[in-house]
Parts: C-alpha cells; structure tokens; sequence
C-alpha cells in the first residue's frame, strides 16, 4: 500500500502545481479511510480532501426523531431501528432511552429482522427506515412481502438530487468522489445530469489506494478541463447499475421534497412509500396520532455545527463542542454519533486537520 499510494502521492503533487483545488467526498466510508489512512497528510497543501453529507443518519433532521419518540410515547408499537440511529439524541433523550424505560425498541442488523418480528407478534412493528439509494431496494423488498402488522417510518433520502444543493451552495468545489456504494446501486449514469456543471467526478471503492488514485484522476480532470464522470470502482459499479434493485426501489418509493439537517429541503430528496402501499406506511396508519404533533427544539444543540460539517464550511475541530461537551460516550449532534459521522470518524482516529 505505502508503494502505490507514495507514486500516487507524488504524481499528485507534480500535476497540481500549487492550483488550489477543493475535492468533496460524499460517503462517510470514505472519511473513514481517509482518516484511518491519514491520507491527507499525504496531499499537497493546496489539495483539500472535504468531506460532505455522506452519513445518512447524520443529515436526517431532528422532526423525524420528534416524531417517532412521539409515536412510542403515544402508541404500543415495537420499534426497530439500526443501532446508531438508536443513539441519535434529542433533549437528551434517544431511542435507547425509551427502551431503558420499557418501550419495546429493537436493534435490527437489517429490514428483513424487523419483518420477521411482525410475523412472530400481533402487535404493530415500525421500521425506522434510513439510508440512501444503498438500502432503500432492501426496504422495498421487504415492504413488498411483510404481515400487514408491519410498518415503516420512511426517513430514506435520495442521494443523488442532492448533488445538485451541494453543487450551488456556500462551499466552492471543483471536483467530487462519488458515493462507492451508492453508485452500486444508480451506477454511473445517475451522475450524467451533472456533466452540465463543468465538475469532474470520480466513483472511487474504499481502499487507501483507490482514494488517492481518485484524487489524481481528479486534479488531472481539473487541470485538463476534463469534466464529467470517471469509475475509478470498475470492480464493482457498472454504467447501468443494479437495474433490479433500482426496480424494487422504484416500485415501492416515490420522491418528494427531503429536509437534510444543514441544506434545509432539497426537492426530489424525500422517499415517501407510494400510495399503494399506505397501509405500510406508519405515518399515514398512524395519522390520528402525529394530528397534533409540534417539533420544538433542542437547546443543547444551539452550538452544535454539525449542518456546517456535513456542508464541508468546517471540520470537527473547528466546533467548539467537539471533543469537550460532544464526545462518542456523550454525543450531541449525529455526526458523533454514527459510524460514518465525521466526528465520530475523526474521534475515532485522533484526526486533527
């Protein structure tokens, strides 16, 4: 690895030529071997690697935990939900909180657990669904051939309309690595919409090299005026895509405008079920219970930045309350929270820059 990424490492530094170029990532797994690898160290000074919204628990906003706190405060369902979304605070409470009260909440390794909870109980079981276009077709799947006890609080987004918010926003980017997983599932044509944007793109996997070897495509594309989309993960992601999985989605799933934490709504985001499918839809089979529900909000989150990280405007470091009141054993904000956080990631590997 040392080998590979050093030549990689040095041709960066020849093609850039002391350019400012500002790349964005857009996976949290990526930060991860960009951290774990320390692979900034190795770019130039004038070669930023950010990170942008690639954490799918992180950009979901504070009203769908309000909600789904409110719907076992109110209604004896059994929740299930993933085990970092489970630790996602709110007014210093989270679902693990609930459960150490005696609501019936449940950590599942996937969808397919939940159901398989409703065919074994004749209570009500809501999924607490998150995740991009990567875990959306497994839903669907499962929507499609669950009891009619089963239910799911869709707080899914889609990824790819997103781009779009972070291309016009506040950060200035001039190229982006593109989602490894995600781009399993879209494939390389989702990301053609983009080419009219003059920002090169590159699909990367999630080893150390094929980061830099990304980086490189990307400051050459720049330097070159090359736009468009490049698969560096030829390995895994086709041009079409997973055509099966994007049918299992798109049978079960209709997109509506999506509140990111941070972006405010960006349209065409938002995975609502499709009306067919109301009956699994717990805020539609709940409706009487959400009639008089009203978000309020966090104080203890005032000074939290986490909206700011996940736009790339800062790093961990530069929040106030990172590592001193928001630290992976007392979160504050969600991206110290989940595996794919950046905060988390940077705690994780003593990150400092």
């Amino acid at each position: 690895m040392e080998t590979d990424t050093g030549r990689v490492r040095e041709r960066i530094r020849e093609i850039s030529q002391g350019r400012e170029i500002a790349i964005m990532h857009l996976c949290g797994t990526h930060e991860d071997t960009v951290s774990k690898y320390n692979l900034r160290s190795l770019l130039p000074e004038n070669v930023k690697l950010i990170a942008g919204p690639g954490c799918p628990v992180c950009i979901i906003p504070d009203k769908d935990l309000q909600k789904v706190f409110y719907l076992i405060e109110k209604k004896d369902v059994i929740l299930t939900t993933f085990g970092d979304m489970a630790r996602v605070p709110f007014q210093d409470r989270s679902l693990f909180y609930y459960r150490s009260r005696g609501q019936d909440v449940r950590i599942v390794y996937s969808v397919f657990d939940a159901v398989e909870i409703a065919r074994n109980t004749d209570k009500d079981v809501v999924f607490f669904g998150i995740g991009f276009e990567t875990t959306m077709p497994s839903i669907a799947v499962a929507i499609k051939d669950s009891p009619e006890n089963f239910h799911v609080y869709s707080a899914c987004r889609y990824f790819i309309p997103a781009i779009e918010a972070i291309i016009k926003g506040e950060m200035k980017i001039d190229a982006f690595i593109n989602p490894g997983h995600v781009s399993t599932i879209v494939g390389v044509r989702a990301y053609e919409r983009y080419t009219k944007y003059d920002i090169p793109m590159v699909i990367a996997g999630f080893e150390p090299q094929d980061v830099m070897l990304a980086v490189y495509m990307l400051v050459k594309a720049v330097n070159e005026e090359k736009y468009g989309v490049f698969n560096e993960y030829t390995r895994a992601v086709r041009y079409e895509g997973n055509v099966l999985a994007q049918k299992a989605m798109d049978e079960v799933f209709v997109s509506s405008d999506g509140e990111w934490r941070g972006f405010g709504t960006i349209p065409d985001t938002g995975a609502m079920l499709k009306e067919e499918f109301q009956n699994k839809d717990a805020e539609r089979v709940f409706e009487d219970v959400f009639s008089d529900f009203e978000p309020v909000e966090d104080k203890r989150k005032k000074h939290c930045r986490c909206g700011e990280v996940l736009k790339g405007l800062i790093t961990p470091a530069e929040c106030d309350l990172y590592m001193t009141a928001c630290t992976p054993r007392n979160p504050i904000g969600p991206c110290m929270v989940s595996f794919e956080g950046t905060c988390a990631i940077w705690a994780k590997y003593g990150a400092k820059t």
